[in-house]
C-alpha cells in the first residue's frame, strides 16, 4: 500500500487541519479605517500617513522616509532621485521578483543580471565585482526571502567604485545587521506592502533615505512633481527660506490614508511577529540539520534579527534522486498546505514575467535593445536552485506554533522514508495528482 499522500496514502494532516492565515487584522484596524472614512481626509499627506512614515523609519533606524504606491515604484523613484537613467548600468540579482529589474528599464537603465550565492540566494559579491564596468552607476541589493548577503563588504565595494547602493527591502521589514536595520545601509531603500508581505496594506510602498535633498526629490517624484511644502512638518523638515520650489516632471505615486491606517496597525504587531517567525525559523533550521539530503540556508553571524518573507532550504537532488518540484508537491499534500512549498523565484533570464522586449517604449535603439535582453546573462547557481534544489515556503508557515516546526520535519522524514514512491511518479502525472488533491 502507498504511504505518501501524493501517491494515494494517508496525509500527515487532514483537510480540517488549520494553519495560520495571512494577512491578519484586529478590531483596532477596523476602527481606525472607520475613523479615517469619517474624517473626509482620504488622500496623500494625511496625519495617519505621516505618523506611519515617522514610526516605520524610526523602527528601521532610518533618518527620512515616505510612502509611495508600491515597491516597484519605490525602486523607480530611488533610481530617478539618484539621477540614474538612459544607458546607465545597474547591477541586479538574477533571483528576485521581476520588479527589481523592471524598475531599471522603466528609467531606461540597463539591468545587469548577476548570480547569487548557493546557500543564501542573495547577491554573490564576487560576481558583483566581476560585473562592474565604467558604465555601472548603482547596485541594487535584494534582501531575499530570509537571508542576507555580506552587507559590510557590499558597502565597501560601492565606496571603492563610487557606486550608489539601493536596498530592495520588500521581503524584510524587521531585519537587523549588527543591530542596524536593513534599508539604512544604502543611499535609498525601497519597501513593499503588498498583501503577501510581512507588513501589508494590500498594496503600498515606502522609501527610506539619508539626506534632506534625497527626501525632497523623492517627495516631489511621488507627488506629481510638486515641491515639499512642509505642511505638515515631518522629520523636523521645516520649509527653508532658500528651499528649491521648482517642479519636476513626474506622476502620481501616492498612498491613501486607508492604506496608511492598515500599515499603522500592522506596525504595532510587526516586531513581535518578526521575533516569532525568527524563533521558529531558528528551530526549523536546527531540525533540518539532522536530516540527510536536506540543507538549511546560511545565516551570517552579523544578523541580529532576521525577518522572513519566505523560509528557504535546499534538498540534494543527486543524493535523493528527486527534484524540488516533486518534493514540494509531496510536502504540500502531506501537510494540507496548497501551494505553500514551491521552488524559489525563476531566474530573471528565464522568467515568464520579465519580458523587456514586449514594450515598445524600451526600444531606444539596437544597442540598448540588445543590452536589456535577459537571455544574454548566464547565472548557473540561480538556475540550479530554481530547477533542482531550492525549496521556499511563505512566511505564514512560521506564524504557527513551535511544535508545528517539528510536524514539518516529520513530513520531510516521511517523504524521505518513502522516497521510492515519489521517484516513480513522472512530473506531469505528479502535478496533475497534486492539483486534484488540492481542490
Amino acid at each position: 500500500m502507498p504511504k505518501l499522500a501524493i501517491s494515494g496514502g494517508r496525509a500527515l494532516c487532514g483537510k480540517r487541519r488549520k494553519w495560520a492565515n495571512w494577512p491578519v487584522s484586529e478590531e483596532s484596524d477596523i476602527n481606525l479605517i472607520a475613523k479615517i472614512t469619517r474624517s473626509n481626509r482620504w488622500s496623500y499627506d494625511g496625519p495617519v500617513e505621516w505618523e506611519f512614515a515617522e514610526k516605520f523609519a524610526a523602527y528601521q533606524g532610518g533618518k527620512y522616509g515616505l510612502c509611495c504606491t508600491n515597491g516597484t515604484v519605490g525602486i523607480q523613484l530611488a533610481l530617478e532621485a539618484l539621477g540614474i537613467g538612459a544607458y546607465d548600468e545597474v547591477i541586479v540579482p538574477v533571483m528576485t521578483w521581476q520588479a527589481t529589474a523592471a524598475a531599471c528599464i522603466d528609467v531606461n537603465a540597463v539591468p545587469v543580471l548577476t548570480d547569487v550565492e548557493a546557500d543564501t540566494w542573495n547577491l554573490d559579491l564576487d560576481a558583483v565585482e566581476a560585473n562592474i564596468t565604467s558604465r555601472t552607476r548603482a547596485i541594487i541589493v535584494v534582501h531575499l526571502y530570509g537571508c542576507m548577503t555580506d552587507i559590510t563588504r557590499l558597502q565597501k565595494i560601492c565606496k571603492k567604485h563610487k557606486l550608489f547602493l539601493i536596498e530592495d527591502c520588500a521581503h524584510q521589514p524587521g531585519s537587523f545587521w549588527k543591530g542596524k536595520g536593513v534599508g539604512t545601509f544604502g543611499d535609498v531603500s525601497s519597501w513593499s506592502f503588498q498583501e503577501s508581505k510581512v507588513l501589508s496594506s494590500g498594496e503600498g510602498g515606502f522609501n527610506i533615505c539619508k539626506s534632506k535633498d534625497l527626501f525632497y526629490k523623492l517627495y516631489s517624484l511621488r507627488n506629481c512633481g510638486r515641491p515639499y511644502e512642509a505642511d505638515p512638518v515631518v522629520f523636523g523638515l521645516k520649509k527653508a527660506a532658500n528651499m528649491d520650489t521648482s517642479t519636476l516632471q513626474s506622476g502620481n505615486y501616492r498612498l491613501t490614508e486607508w492604506q496608511a491606517g492598515m500599515l499603522l496597525g500592522g506596525l504595532e504587531r510587526l516586531d513581535a511577529q518578526v521575533k516569532h517567525r525568527d524563533a521558529n525559523a531558528l528551530l526549523l533550521n536546527k531540525l533540518l540539520e539532522d536530516i540527510p539530503g536536506v540543507h538549511p540556508m546560511r545565516r551570517r553571524k552579523e544578523v541580529t534579527q532576521q525577518s522572513y518573507f519566505n523560509f528557504g532550504f535546499r534538498i540534494d537532488p543527486g543524493e535523493l534522486k528527486i527534484s524540488n518540484l516533486q518534493f514540494c508537491a509531496a510536502m504540500n499534500t502531506e501537510l494540507n498546505m496548497p501551494d505553500q512549498f514551491e521552488p524559489p523565484y525563476e531566474p530573471l533570464n528565464e522568467c515568464g514575467l520579465y519580458k523587456p522586449h514586449t514594450k515598445a517604449r524600451q526600444n531606444l535603439g539596437k544597442k540598448y535593445w540588445k543590452e536589456i535582453d535577459p537571455t544574454r546573462f548566464k547565472t548557473p547557481v540561480a538556475k540550479e536552485a530554481h530547477d533542482q534544489s531550492g525549496v521556499a515556503c511563505h512566511h505564514q508557515i512560521l506564524m504557527n506554533k513551535q511544535e508545528d516546526m517539528e510536524l514539518i520535519t516529520k513530513a520531510i522524514k516521511k517523504i524521505l522514508d518513502n522516497i521510492d514512491e515519489l521517484r516513480t511518479m513522472k512530473p506531469a502525472a505528479l502535478i496533475k495528482r497534486y492539483q486534484a488533491l488540492s481542490r
